[in-house]
C-alpha cells in the first residue's frame, strides 16, 4: 500500500507513546498529526480533515468519547475512520454504549497491540476505505 500524503491524526496526552506513534508513521511514510488533549484533536481533526484518527479515551480537557462524540456530529467526522487505543478493557455493554453512538471503527487495548500491528490496522482500514 502506497501510504504516501495519508494523513493519521493521533490524539494522545501520554508524550512518549504519541512520539512513538508519531515515528512509526513516519517510517511507514504516512503523515502523522498530533494533538495532547481531546479538545486540541477535535479542532484539529475539524480542520485538517485527517485520513484516520488515532484516538485514546482518557484524557485531560477532553476525553476521547467526547472528542468522538464531537467529530462524528460533522458531515466529514461521520465518516472518518477511527481507532480507539486506550488502556481500559471495556464490557461489553460499555463497547456497545460507545459504538452505537459514536461508532468508532475499531477499539484496541494498548497493552494487547504493538505499534507494528497497530499501522498494519491503520492500513487494512484505509486500504477498505
Amino acid at each position: 500500500m502506497d501510504n504516501t500524503k495519508k494523513t493519521i491524526l493521533i490524539v494522545e496526552d501520554e508524550k512518549s507513546l504519541r512520539g512513538a506513534l508519531v515515528d512509526f508513521l513516519l517510517a511507514k511514510n504516512f503523515i502523522p498529526i498530533e494533538a495532547k488533549n481531546g479538545r486540541e484533536g477535535v479542532q484539529i481533526a475539524l480542520s485538517k480533515h485527517p485520513d484516520l484518527i488515532l484516538l485514546d479515551i482518557i484524557m485531560p480537557e477532553m476525553d476521547g468519547m467526547a472528542s468522538l462524540k464531537k467529530i462524528r456530529e460533522d458531515s466529514w467526522g461521520e465518516k472518518v475512520p477511527v481507532i480507539i487505543l486506550t488502556n481500559l478493557s471495556a464490557s461489553k455493554e460499555q463497547l456497545i454504549d460507545y459504538k452505537i453512538p459514536s461508532r468508532p471503527t475499531y477499539y484496541l487495548i494498548k497493552s494487547d497491540w504493538k505499534l507494528y500491528d497497530i499501522v498494519k490496522k491503520i492500513e487494512s482500514i484505509l486500504e477498505n476505505k
